[in-house]
């Protein structure tokens, strides 16, 4: 029987063993190796294919057939998309582009630029979009690192390529409550930042439970925008929320800090929400203005009046900019979100507000 011929294999660049970590980082390799590092899956894969092999040769021996087993797959965590949660490790604080970047990271304490909400996430859908490859060590042509917390330094506009480590520097601790898109779920592992470590950037709730929130996140292969439970698919106790510094109101107040006032940018100042006329209630249910005053080619202040309160509600995440008071898509699918989370389907989640609707989203 002809010798069989053997080919060394790269490890795979995610591999999370002692020596592989040592490699990515430039230094010596660790005295544990790549091979006594390997996780317990693959040195099963390798008894597993090393027993087939001598079942074949054996079986080659006697004249007999021997079918191989099946190939082992890893566990699927349930709720987790397959292959959704691989390590993201990262690079350290640096300045944009690199160590040869310009300009130089800024001390720690320096005053931090003002951004608004929606340029946060305007700013993360552009990687979206872009679907920027992972990596911990190359810089997009923005100059931010393309891991999850240079992610995060893009859409926040700093200026410079924070860390995990780093990130809680330039935000303050909020609480689940408070959270608003452009905010951050962060989890650092101070013990080994290589093992867990990751940070999402929220971009709203998915419905009134708060159970699941639309997270936009640097993970391999790439960029994503995706509906993800909170806080995340896995270690969800060790994620916390977090507000930067720099943010907003509004383009026209660029130092006011958020919390402060604890309005979304996605809602406009109460003074350029004009009142809507007084009426009688239609329906008996009080302040309903009618079926009428919403859908395509309405634009009247009950449109705005609907749309301040389905944020406030938890419900506001198909909003872009702030709600009202033209009809819109994002108006009707922020209704059928509220019905829905009521239990309702078909017609009666169809996204257009009826007396019940406005009676329970008021109330």
């Amino acid at each position: 029987m002809e010798t069989p011929v053997f080919e060394e294999i790269e490890p795979a660049d995610d591999c999370g063993c002692a020596g592989c970590r040592d490699r990515r980082r430039g230094l010596p390799p660790s005295p544990a190796g790549h091979g006594l590092a390997r996780p317990a899956a693959y040195r099963a894969l390798v008894v597993a294919t090393a027993t087939a092999s001598a079942t074949v040769v054996s079986a080659l021996g006697t004249g007999q057939a021997a079918a191989l087993p099946a190939a082992a797959h890893a566990p699927h965590r349930p709720g987790l998309p397959a292959a959704d949660e691989p390590g993201t490790p990262q690079g350290p604080r640096a300045p944009l582009h690199g160590a040869t970047g310009r300009p130089a990271a800024p001390p720690a304490g320096a005053e931090l630029a003002g951004i608004t909400r929606t340029e946060i996430i305007d700013r993360a859908k552009t990687w979206v979009a872009a679907k920027v490859p992972y990596s911990m060590t190359a810089y997009w042509s923005d100059g931010y690192r393309q891991d999850c917390s240079g992610y995060v330094s893009m859409a926040w506009k700093l200026p410079a390529n924070e860390w995990t480590g780093s990130l809680g520097t330039v935000a303050d601790r909020i609480t689940k409550e408070e959270l608003q898109p452009g905010d951050i779920l962060l989890f650092h592992n101070a013990a080994d930042p290589e093992s867990g470590s990751h940070v999402v950037i929220f971009g709203g709730w998915t419905d009134g439970t708060h159970t699941a929130y639309t997270a936009y996140e640097q993970t391999p292969p790439h960029t994503r925008k995706l509906d993800t439970p909170y806080a995340y698919w896995s270690n969800s106790a060790k994620y916390l929320p977090y507000r930067y510094k720099g943010v907003t109101e509004s383009q026209a107040d660029q130092t006011g800090k958020a919390g402060k006032a604890g309005t979304a940018d996605v809602l406009p100042p109460a003074a350029d929400v004009p009142a809507p006329a007084a009426g009688p209630a239609s329906h008996g249910v009080a302040g309903y203005p009618g079926r009428a005053m919403f859908g395509p080619g309405a634009d009247n202040p009950h449109v705005t009046r609907l749309g301040r309160q389905l944020v406030t509600k938890g419900f506001g995440a198909h909003y872009t900019r702030g709600p009202g008071p033209r009809w819109g898509e994002a108006d009707r699918r922020g209704v059928q979100a509220f019905q829905r989370a009521q239990g309702w389907r078909g017609g009666a989640a169809d996204g257009h507000p009826g007396p019940e609707t406005w009676r329970r989203l008021f109330s």
